[in-house]
């Protein structure tokens, strides 16, 4: 325990089949221990009873103390002979009864990642003024984000625009720069994919990445044309929706990647078949774990719970309480948890949340985003029945933005956090933002 400090984020994680509480921050500067959450000791208090007291009020559990592991002494005493700052103690604490973890508890952001739109304009202002602009800096991007420590690079997928479209030849290249960071996309619009030739180009990327392609789909967003699906030769069933098209593709993709054969052989095919029903090659194994839904309503959440996807909710999601943005998504990933968990599924599943995060640092910073210190979430009409709350950005200097991130439910809730950027910044640019996050901001929320 470290006392004196302002009282940081509830962390608790059940360890041992259940037995063990172990409670966490990151204690500064060096940021390589993790201790209880800070608070106060009694004068003439057992330690016992301290540790049950605090963990009682940081998470609402209670706890029988265990043995001392570590104490640093040296301390002040204040007013009323209270111990200011006892110095640090480390001490083991066990659940009493069959005490159920509180549903924030044990989520902390243990990876960030960036999330690009891959826009591009010929603007003299755009550092990317072409599509080959955009795809070059993207690789050069994540191979400098790799470098400083970033877990993931992820793409927006859209079509008919300036953007970023068909993602699996970047996906690939940048497989083959790297070697640790996550690849990934965020979304890719299934109303517009063939279920089949997707499994084979994923399965070729995440072959050349060695495991580590993270595949966001989803219904995709209201597009730059009128129902362009169609244009790409895909209609609805009767009686189907174009999203319960998406939905239809996204469980036909599910299905291929399981990697069990249903195609019949030729009886007399060009090169030799291995035995039984053919399926789709390359497979890439354990591919299918790691596909995510991107989610914005709490039906579509439960349903891509169900078929054993992870979770991705953005900046926007369907206005469903009138509650902030951020609580809303928060009882979203909580409604998708507990219908992971009702559906038998044994994998932990991923969840992540995208946000605009800026950390201000110098004096370019306080230029480009200085203005979105008072941003805030706003409300409007995607399409003509669906209201959506769109989220805020967030651009503080770096001490104040930990605290508005702490505050973020949603962000405290999941595991994952995707940092949206300018690219048209230019890959420098970004890198700075990148690791702005990584050395002041990422550490005070659990982050490593």
């Amino acid at each position: 325990m470290r006392t004196g400090l302002g009282v940081p984020p509830r962390r608790a994680l059940a360890g041992g089949e259940g037995r063990v509480l172990l409670l966490r921050h990151r204690l500064w500067p060096e940021g390589r221990q993790w201790g209880l959450p800070t608070g106060y000791a009694k004068a003439g208090e057992d330690f016992r009873d301290t540790v049950a007291r605090e963990v009682r009020e940081e998470t609402g559990l209670d706890v029988e103390a265990g043995e001392v592991v570590h104490l640093k002494s040296g301390y002040k005493r204040g007013p009323a002979r209270t111990v200011l700052r006892p110095g640090e103690m480390s001490a083991t604490a066990r659940r009493s009864g069959n005490q159920s973890l509180p549903t924030n508890a044990g989520h902390w952001v243990k990876k960030i990642g960036f999330l690009s739109f891959g826009h591009w304009s010929p603007s003299e202002h755009s550092r990317a003024r072409s599509a080959a602009d955009v795809l070059r800096q993207s690789i050069d991007l994540a191979v400098a984000a790799e470098e400083i420590g970033v877990d993931g690079a992820y793409f927006r997928v859209h079509h008919f625009a300036r953007q970023a479209a068909s993602p699996f030849p970047l996906l690939a290249a940048i497989g083959a720069r790297t070697s640790k960071i996550e690849i990934g996309t965020g979304v890719i619009d299934m109303r517009y994919e063939n279920p089949l030739y997707m499994a084979e180009d994923a399965g070729a990327a995440d072959l050349i990445s060695g495991g580590r392609l993270q595949l966001g789909v989803s219904r995709g967003s209201p597009e730059q044309v009128i129902d362009g699906w169609r244009l790409f030769g895909y209609e609805p069933a009767p009686g189907e929706s174009a999203a319960d098209m998406a939905r239809r593709h996204t469980e036909a993709l599910l299905k291929v990647l399981d990697g069990e054969g249903f195609a019949q052989p030729n009886p007399r095919p060009m090169f030799p078949n291995p035995p039984g029903l053919l399926r789709i090659e390359p497979h890439s194994e354990g591919l299918r774990d790691r596909i995510w839904w991107g989610s914005a309503s709490n039906a579509t959440a439960v349903w891509a719970a169900e078929l054993g996807m992870n979770l991705q909710s953005s900046t926007l999601k369907d206005d469903e309480t009138g509650e902030p943005l951020h609580v809303q998504q928060r009882k979203q990933i909580e409604a998708y948890r507990e219908a992971y968990k009702k559906a038998g599924h044994t994998r932990e599943p991923r969840v992540s949340v995208s946000r605009s995060i800026f950390a201000l640092t110098n004096d370019l910073d306080r230029a480009y985003f200085g203005r979105d210190r008072n941003s805030r979430d706003q409300v409007g009409m995607i399409d003509d029945t669906t209201r959506a709350v769109f989220g805020r950005s967030y651009a503080a200097e770096p001490e104040e933005l930990v605290q508005l991130l702490r505050d973020d439910e949603a962000i405290q809730a999941a595991d994952t956090l995707l940092l949206t950027i300018p690219n048209q910044l230019g890959v420098d640019y970004n890198t700075h933002v990148l690791e702005s996050i990584l050395t002041h901001v990422a550490p005070e929320l659990g982050w490593r």
